[in-house]
């Protein structure tokens, strides 16, 4: 069963919103691995939301 098209595309527009990579680097990342910078950018997300203290403001 192949992956969903729809959320190829949410994954790969929420990295690439992120970190700027390529649709070609995220096209050829195995699915695991993209869920992955998902789940972590997600955290750091979290992370900066929940803290007044922004730890990577000035960078």
């Amino acid at each position: 069963m192949a992956y969903p098209v729809a959320d190829l595309y949410g994954e790969m527009a929420f990295i690439a919103a992120h970190f700027h990579w390529s649709s070609e680097t995220l096209l050829t990342m195995e699915h695991g691995e993209r869920r992955r910078w998902c789940r972590e950018i997600s955290r750091i997300n979290r992370m900066l939301g929940a803290s007044s203290d922004n730890p990577f403001a000035g960078i």
